[in-house]
């Protein structure tokens, strides 16, 4: 039998127009269509944008078999006068997901789209449309908004729409955001879901289920149904359809606290090795979210995304690079959360940065003790007293900042499922080489709440605010859910921080003016 290269495309066995991200993985693709299918393709779980900057975009979505994504872009909501871009191929290869990315758009515009699948024998064959909005960068000064916040589906709390579904995201998208921050967590692959949880009021809990959320992860397969699970969800898509994303990942799109090179002793894996789940989940992941991240780019996590004059929004990697949790109290250790790499990186792009405010997206936070059972997890590891193991870390690029006048650093985070305020002190801390700053953490999406944490004195960080629910794993029901805001007006330059509920109440705001 001779095979052309549709029948290729058809059975995966040559990656689709680029967006294969030629990553190691593992296991089998999960649950390709059959190959001959009648009828039009269809578009599975919505659309999303991310990565959206001043001039480019990237868009992505999935086909339910073998298709060509075509994407329409216009400044109108009817779509006249549009710019068409032919994306790839989606092939199994990639699980049937694509990435158009997107190039030359006009700054600081609403900007409309449309994706379409054409088949791969009858091109005039196509999908119905599905629409979305994404909103560049400006290119002048011009107020900015956006969302942040992580966890989703954590600590057996999945999708009951009964109950709301993940009704966060409504609230989130009624603010009318630039973008999202994910701050990490988007996916719980290490925690199975019962059909059903009791609830304390005596109500029951009931979540959908798919095969890949009845168990732990370790395929590539199972890491692309945890992806796919929680688009499933009718709120989180049509978010994704309005707000474009900015994704980080943390540890539980591959499992809990996990660092690279451990070897795992848990009876409900049967791969044991970390460093082979990490590159299935990470695969997994860059397929099913709208990153800009290609092997081009030595296929790196941490970046910088610039939002104009106002906004660089620098997006660290605290996973790739960590190392083995413990007593965290080295008085000699240089890395552990971002390597060495990474910290030379991050120092310069600061040092260059023109922006007015520059946002640090962190997966873990500074000052919070976020303990492993009798180990540490973060940075801070709770004696309050002069820099140890990775801490030094986080002291050096502090000193650095203020050594080069890097002004107006502000750190978001989530993680610890609660909402708080810390305003990082100089003249309170045991480590007092740097300038005062702040760092707001705010989650769960919808996920099991935890908190409060203890702080750790040595770098001085006084709470200005936390709310956190009245007991451990409190489920989305009972409302202890939360996303920040972030503001930044034009014309004073002001950036503000509220902090906000499941609703999109406002539960406390600060109000920071920039240093010249």
């Amino acid at each position: 039998m001779v095979l052309d290269r549709r029948t290729l495309l058809r059975s995966g066995a040559i990656a689709g127009g680029g967006a294969a991200l030629g990553l190691l993985g593992g296991g089998t693709a999960s649950a390709a269509p059959g190959l001959v299918r009648r009828g039009r393709p269809r578009l599975t779980h919505g659309v999303q944008s991310g990565e959206v900057t001043g001039r480019e975009a990237v868009v992505w979505a999935r086909s339910d078999r073998p298709a060509r994504m075509l994407v329409e872009v216009s400044r109108r909501p009817d779509f006249r006068n549009v710019r068409s871009v032919r994306g790839p191929v989606l092939t199994p290869e990639t699980d049937l997901t694509g990435k158009a990315f997107l190039h030359g758009l006009p700054t600081g515009e609403d900007l409309h789209y449309r994706v379409r699948l054409a088949d791969l024998d009858r091109h005039s064959l196509l999908s119905e449309p599905v629409t979305g909005r994404l909103r560049t960068a400006p290119g002048a000064k011009r107020d900015v908004s956006f969302v942040w916040s992580g966890d989703l589906a954590g600590q057996g709390w999945g999708i009951d729409p009964a109950l709301g579904g993940y009704r966060i995201f409504k609230a989130m998208g009624a603010v009318d955001p630039d973008f999202f921050l994910c701050s990490g967590d988007l996916v719980y692959s290490d925690g199975p879901l019962a059909e059903s949880v009791k609830l304390p009021d005596g109500r029951t809990w009931r979540n959908v289920l798919t095969a890949e959320k009845a168990k732990v992860a370790q395929t590539l397969a199972d890491y692309r149904g945890q992806f796919r699970y929680n688009l499933l969800d009718a709120n989180l898509k049509a978010f994704n359809a309005r707000v474009p994303m900015l994704y980080q990942w943390d540890d539980h799109e591959v499992l809990n606290n996990w660092y690279p090179g451990e070897i795992l002793d848990l009876p409900e894996y049967t791969e044991k090795r970390v460093d082979v789940l990490a590159a299935r989940a990470r695969r997994a992941m860059l397929e099913y979210t709208p990153t800009a991240i290609r092997p081009a780019r030595n296929g790196r996590l941490y970046r910088k995304v610039s939002y104009g004059p106002l906004l660089d929004v620098f997006m660290l990697d605290m996973r790739t690079y960590k190392d083995a949790n413990g007593p965290d109290d080295s008085p000699t250790q240089r890395d552990g959360l971002l390597g060495a790499e990474q910290a030379s990186w991050l120092k310069r792009e600061l040092s260059r940065s023109k922006a007015t405010w520059k946002v640090i997206a962190a997966d873990l936070p500074i000052g919070l003790v976020v303990p492993d059972g009798t180990a540490q997890e973060a940075a801070a590891q709770g004696d309050g007293k002069a820099p140890l193991g990775r801490e030094r870390e986080i002291a050096d690029l502090l000193s650095y900042a203020k050594r080069h006048r890097v002004r107006n650093m502000v750190w978001l985070t989530a993680d610890v499922h609660y909402t708080a305020a810390h305003y990082y002190d100089p003249s309170k801390a045991a480590f007092k080489d740097f300038d005062p700053f702040w760092e707001f953490v705010s989650g769960p999406l919808s996920a099991g709440a935890f908190g409060p944490n203890a702080l750790d004195a040595t770098f001085g960080p006084q709470l200005k605010f936390q709310q956190a629910p009245p007991h451990a794993n409190t489920s989305p029901a009972e409302g202890f859910q939360f996303f920040g805001q972030v503001e930044i007006d034009a014309h004073s330059k002001t950036l503000t921080v509220h902090l906000r509920d499941i609703d999109g109440a406002v539960l406390h705001s600060t109000a920071l003016t920039p240093a010249r």
